[in-house]
């Protein structure tokens, strides 16, 4: 039997597993999965030299293979990354749950009640780079919404991810939980990403969490449904009526508090009318911080910078790199906005209620924000207790993807023996 069969055979008999769990996964109550995720949480604290044994070796084989030094970064697991995932297992504990949830019931001319109930989605395939600690936050809130996952990470973190999902299914069967509710891919055959993607019948939805080349290949391959975002060029526009302290302070914070988050500003517009005010106290922040500046002619004529191209305002940096427009006023930079933009996270600085309205129905984006720094587009500030992804998709989740986001509604109707006539 060649290698390609055998990928074939166990990712078929993993998409069985995992589908005969998540029906058991759908009935669990919440105090068992509740009890799961602390006996979890317990596990990891109890078994931290574990986890790091795993870790080291990770780290070895990573090191001797000239991985580049922020993936070495991203995949160490200290003290306090154990730590934090014991306790995000906790916090998940004690969110409600979304699962059986009746919403909208009304009554019917006939007698009958409408209405719809959240559930499940099923079975959940999740694909991700390095960090070990995505492992253990993809699990719970998995097992949190009643589906199940398969969990495919990359091979740099093998022998940790595989010690994290033994956790796991320890702590979902003292649950009285089915162990193959949560299974990580064991090879490292990449051919694994490539069968995993092309088994609708077993995976409901697959969430890829990497780099841009991982996930436009997911979304160019697969035959499951993908929920993705590829890029995260956010913008923030200071409106001519903005307030000059707050503009400025949002837009250091939204550009500087982080690089490379997916919700980091990428590109600045500012208004003409206000850009000789805001641009030069702005502009030092950024260049105190080390930011390269990239502007467009007006801008240029304000505060000296590099000069932005036609491909800056396409560009999801990820680096202190700022590119820069001043825009005639509203109506220019929503047309900047739905151009260039990724359809992930945009701001509006402004005083003015009509003009915040506008920009809040016509940014056609996943997350719209007024007078506020695009770094809050994350499912803990939105209130979710934690993400598996963000979304830029229409259909389904769309932004911070929390346990909702992980679950359906479906009709349901109530009746007391009626039939149609």
């Amino acid at each position: 039997m060649d290698s390609k069969t055998n990928i074939s055979t166990l990712m078929q008999s993993l998409g069985q597993s995992a589908r005969a769990a998540s029906r058991a996964m759908a009935r669990a109550s919440t105090a068992q999965k509740n009890a799961a995720l602390l006996h979890i949480a317990e596990a990891i604290r109890a078994q931290r030299h574990l986890l790091k044994q795993a870790n080291a070796e990770d780290l070895a084989t990573a090191q001797a293979a000239g991985l580049p030094e922020a993936l070495v970064e991203r995949l160490a697991l200290s003290d306090k990354a154990i730590d934090t995932m014991a306790e995000g297992l906790e916090q998940i504990s004690n969110l409600p749950d979304p699962i059986g949830e009746m919403l909208n019931l009304r009554y019917r001319p006939t007698g009958i009640q409408v209405g719809q109930m959240r559930v499940p989605l099923g079975v959940i395939g999740i694909i991700y780079e390095a960090r070990p600690n995505v492992t253990v936050d993809a699990a719970g809130l998995c097992i949190k919404s009643g589906n199940a996952t398969v969990l495919r990470g990359g091979s740099e973190a093998i022998r940790c991810n595989t010690a994290l999902a033994a956790l796991v299914q320890q702590g979902l069967a003292v649950a009285g939980l089915p162990p193959d509710a949560v299974q990580v891919i064991e090879t490292t055959d990449r051919a694994a990403v490539g069968a995993m993607i092309t088994l609708p019948e077993y995976i409901d939805v697959i969430v890829p969490r990497g780099g841009k080349g991982l996930i436009e290949r997911i979304a160019k391959e697969a035959t499951v449904p993908v929920i993705k975002h590829l890029d995260g060029i956010c913008h923030v526009y200071i409106d001519d009526e903005a307030d000059l302290d707050k503009a400025i302070r949002i837009a250091d914070n939204a550009k500087t508090q982080r690089y490379a988050p997916c919700n980091t500003m990428e590109t600045l517009l500012v208004a003409q009318g206000i850009a000789s005010r805001v641009l030069p106290p702005l502009c030092k922040i950024y260049q105190d911080k080390g930011v390269e500046l990239r502007g467009d002619e007006p801008t240029r004529a304000i505060v000296p910078m590099n000069t932005a191209t036609e491909q800056d305002w396409r560009t999801e940096y990820l680096a202190p790199i700022l590119s820069i427009r001043v825009v005639a006023g509203l109506d220019a930079a929503i047309d900047h906005i739905n151009t260039y933009g990724s359809q992930h996270t945009d701001s509006i600085v402004t005083e003015n209620y009509s003009k915040a309205m506008r920009f809040l129905r016509e940014i056609d984006s996943a997350s719209v924000m007024v007078n506020a720094s695009t770094r809050f587009a994350d499912g803990f500030e939105y209130g979710l207790g934690a993400e598996i992804g963000i979304s830029t998709n229409k259909l389904h989740a769309r932004g911070p993807v929390g346990l909702e986001g992980l679950t359906s509604l479906k009709w349901i109707v109530l009746g007391s023996g009626q039939i149609r006539t």
